[in-house]
């Protein structure tokens, strides 16, 4: 182990020397400086998704052979150091055509200095891929382009694709919030929403438009219109809603990035299924100018990533800073609203947080079950008496135009009455203030992101009726309070993912990324198409 702090900083210098002097040469294509920073022997190794090399002199070889690799950048690099004579380098890069890709090495220090004994490299489908795979995926994307809509600046985003759902408003294209007959209506965008205009202006860039469930008012992720998008983890599986289009598009692979909104879970329910991170701003902090309403009490603009990092750095750019967080408490009452088996993993999950953090973990109840019960209640009042509100004349001129399920909950909307929605808007009202007295600065709660595995496409109606209101109990709860919520992908289930919810106190949505991105949870299923690296 290093002993001291200064010792470790030093030797962390001395290997990011030693990487920028690797990043030259490969650059160069100098293969004598290459060979020479890589150590001697059999025991040295080079791997990417094409295969193992094995030898100092297999991989020698193998650069001599290839004509030189592919321009690149190194966007961030993280070092790990063991001991004083071993460090781990993993390199974030990105080549001009907008692929990125990673590198991972192992150090050692010898008599000649530092050589890498073990690298691997994996990158991104290449831009061409990404787009033969968007073309065939009708049931993802409603439409893309190499990119859709460039970046307009460059910052902390440099390279990052955007799947944009099909309710943010994109310069020159319509939205079609999920309906063909909307999307006839629509007049294309004369700007940008602002936020994603700040977006671009980090360096972003749109991969395109993509699906979401009818108006936004469904978490299953199914579309009768353009189909179901395609669950990684499973054929057949549901992705979540009503951000399904952005969530499929990151979890395989298309898009670094999904921008979509959240009003009763719709990017932490994808989040969960699929696998990802995602957060749920608080209420009001990110600006819903140029995105279709459902419920303003409840909507936020959120998004979707697969690594930690990236959903730290788009939160970055779009929020102010928060002081740190700095207990955690995990509700038992929210937890024993999931199914017991993904209960059993995320209380498992949390412990293990907590022990990555090194944040004091305790365990309690966030709300009686008559508080929640009564939230619950008045929070599907609002939410359909609102949305009944932004959409019911356009439904109304267009009788029939709406899948059965979503058809059905807007016209439940459409039956609150001014008393029903009056009592309802006080009980919301009581439920934030009460919430916000429970989460201090400081504090985040962990809970449930989604209450099961994602559910078969195939569920008869009943049960996927079971899932909605389980899953709704546990995610009204944000909307309530106006919370944000970070969602990291934290266990595996009988072989799916479940995600594990972190909430809290207003105005706290980068203390709970950095807390997400200190974790760096990640589950193994990689599903993108292999491709030959560079490095």
């Amino acid at each position: 182990m290093v002993e001291t702090v200064p010792q470790r900083a030093v030797v962390e210098q001395e290997v990011r020397a030693a990487v920028a002097r690797y990043e030259s040469a490969l650059a160069a294509d100098d293969l004598d400086e290459l060979d020479a920073l890589f150590a001697p022997g059999e025991e040295t190794l080079r791997a990417d998704a094409s295969g193992v090399l094995v030898s100092h002199e297999a991989i020698s070889g193998y650069r001599r052979g290839r004509g030189g690799a592919p321009a690149r950048v190194m966007t961030a690099l993280h070092v790990v150091v063991h001991a004083p004579g071993v460090a781990t380098a993993l390199a974030e890069t990105l080549r001009p055509d907008g692929t990125r890709g990673l590198q991972t090495q192992v150090w050692e220090k010898g008599p000649v200095g530092w050589q890498v004994r073990v690298a691997h490299v994996s990158s991104t489908p290449p831009p061409s891929t990404r787009d033969t795979l968007a073309r065939e995926d009708p049931a993802t994307w409603r439409v893309t382009g190499s990119p859709l809509v460039a970046a307009t600046g460059s910052g902390p985003l440099d390279g990052v694709g955007l799947a944009v759902k099909d309710l943010v408003g994109v310069a020159g294209h319509p939205i079609g919030a999920g309906n063909p007959v909307k999307l006839a209506e629509s007049a294309p965008a004369a700007a940008s929403a602002p936020v994603l205009a700040a977006l671009l202006a980090a360096g972003a860039h749109v991969r395109g438009i993509a699906r979401t469930d009818e108006l936004a008012y469904s978490l299953s992720g199914t579309n009768v219109h353009s189909g179901s998008p395609a669950n990684p983890w499973g054929a057949g599986l549901v992705v979540g809603g009503s951000t399904n289009g952005p969530a499929s598009a990151v979890a395989r692979g298309t898009a670094d990035v999904g921008v979509g909104t959240d009003t009763a879970g719709s990017i932490r329910v994808p989040a969960s299924y699929c696998g990802l991170h995602g957060l749920r701003p608080t209420h009001g902090a990110v600006p819903l100018d140029g995105v279709l309403p459902l419920a303003p009490s409840f909507d936020t603009l959120g998004w979707l990533t697969r690594g930690a990092g990236l959903l730290h750095r788009v939160a970055g750019v779009l929020l102010p800073a928060a002081a740190p967080v700095t207990s955690l408490v995990l509700a038992e009452d929210l937890l024993a609203l999931a199914d017991p088996p993904v209960a059993a993993a995320l209380a498992a999950a949390a412990d293990e947080l907590a022990a990555a953090s090194g944040l004091p973990l305790s365990r309690a109840a966030l709300a009686t079950s008559e508080e929640r019960e009564r939230w619950f209640t008045a929070f599907r009042a609002v939410q359909g008496a609102e949305a009944w509100a932004a959409h019911g004349d356009w439904i109304t001129a267009h009788p029939g135009v709406l899948g059965p399920g979503i058809a059905q909950r807007f016209a439940d909307g459409a039956a609150v009455t001014p008393d029903q929605l009056a009592a309802g808007r006080a009980a919301v009202a009581e439920g934030r203030a009460a919430l916000a007295g429970r989460l201090p600065a400081g504090v985040a709660v962990l809970m449930p992101a989604a209450s099961s595995t994602a559910p078969p496409i195939t569920a008869d109606p009943a049960r996927k009726a079971e899932y909605r209101a389980a899953t709704l109990r546990l995610t009204c709860l944000a909307g309530v309070g106006g919370l944000p919520v970070a969602v990291a992908p934290a266990a595996l289930v009988d072989g799916l993912p479940v995600g594990l919810a972190v909430l809290g106190a207003g105005g706290t949505d980068t203390a709970l990324t950095a807390l997400l991105a200190g974790w760096d949870r990640t589950l193994s299923a990689a599903r993108q198409p292999p491709v030959r690296s560079a490095g």
